[in-house]
């Protein structure tokens, strides 16, 4: 039996829910391992902390929140894959300069928080 593992996805911003084309992006794990080296080869590896975020593009509707998107610090964004798999990031802001397309009516969105992780 086949499993839908792409296709549909929804994101949530603080409950307001958003019209997406494109991919979404979270990240996979909490931290980032390295290899580290001496002289003779690998002896072991490092961990720090990765970056909790959301990547998506939005469709820009009219009535499309840019204000709660410009002046909220603390949203909850709620990304539901295609595959199942719900990751949700709190205490998120909107990152960068995001810039509206106005050719195709998308925006791309860089959601980071505090904490992020699967349900």
């Amino acid at each position: 039996m086949a499993s839908r593992v792409a296709g549909i996805c929804y994101i949530k911003a603080d409950g307001v829910q958003f019209d997406i084309s494109g991919g979404v992006e979270t990240p996979l794990m909490k931290v980032k391992r390295e290899t580290v080296m001496a002289l003779a080869g690998a002896v072991g590896y490092k961990e720090t902390a990765q970056e909790q975020y959301v990547k998506v593009t939005a469709i820009v509707p009219p009535g499309f929140p840019i204000a709660m998107l410009q002046s909220s610090t603390s949203m909850t964004v709620t990304a539901e894959l295609s595959n199942g798999d719900v990751y949700v990031l709190s205490n998120a802001f909107i990152k960068g300069e995001p810039a509206r397309k106005a050719d195709d009516g998308t925006i791309d969105l860089e959601f980071g928080g505090l904490r992020g992780f699967y349900l």
